[in-house]
């Protein structure tokens, strides 16, 4: 599986409004894995930056005068979100972004929902943990992220910051730290133990009075309800 973690910054709110992106910064997955590849620009936005935006991320005028404008990184971004899932903090923020720069630069996609599918995180988030804050700082500090070089939002660092949260919420890294040199069990290992072919794991069974107990559940639901289809299995 390949997704590209990505993040903006921007010049203001609202694309409607005028505003532009400054920077993307996105990172590749493969198999919830960093592969090391990454896409990042500075953008030169031919306009003013709000003063609020300039405060969230520090991002000066000055500084992106000679940066190059979004037609000319736009084939670069297509290419290396192409075919992936997009996995983005607040995504319609973004996407609308992304979506009006390629309107204005008369590129031949109108969206880049059209060459990759979108995962937002925090729709992810709200799901995980319903009437809680959810933007990036909070769920830093539910899922114990270290975010302490966050001075300022940076659409790379921001990036690599939502990584450690997006694994953190669906379970972590998919590596549990087996050892495949480690020795594989036997056909002459106890019973107990997976042995088809992998590294030993123990398989806990229930005793013979926790399967009674379990059949006693059993029975109270089928007599209170009617029909306990666990009994049918």
């Amino acid at each position: 599986m390949r997704q590209v973690v990505l993040d903006t910054e921007t010049t203001g709110l609202e694309p409607r409004h005028g505003h532009r992106i400054i920077e993307i910064g996105a990172l590749e997955l493969v198999d919830r894995q960093l592969t090391g590849r990454q896409f990042h620009a500075f953008i030169n936005p031919e306009r003013e930056i709000e003063q609020g935006a300039l405060e969230v991320h520090g991002i000066t005028e000055e500084f992106l005068r000679d940066k190059p404008r979004f037609a000319e990184v736009v084939d670069e971004l297509m290419d290396f979100a192409d075919g992936a899932e997009l996995v983005i903090h607040n995504a319609p923020f973004d996407i609308g972004f992304i979506d009006n720069e390629l309107s204005l630069s008369g590129h031949e996609h109108s969206s880049i929902t059209s060459i990759a599918t979108v995962l937002d995180t925090l729709e992810l988030a709200k799901d995980l943990h319903p009437g809680q804050r959810n933007n990036l700082d909070a769920l830093c500090k539910r899922y114990e992220v270290d975010n302490s070089s966050r001075t300022l939002h940076g659409a790379l660092l921001d990036a690599e910051i939502l990584v450690d949260v997006y694994l953190a919420m669906t379970g972590g890294q998919v590596d549990l730290g087996l050892n495949l040199e480690s020795p594989i069990a036997s056909d002459d290992d106890n019973e107990g133990v997976l042995t088809a072919g992998h590294p030993a794991l123990l398989v806990l069974k229930a005793s013979d009075e926790e399967l009674s107990q379990h059949e006693a559940r059993l029975n109270d639901i089928q007599k209170q309800s009617g029909n306990c289809l666990y009994k049918e299995f």
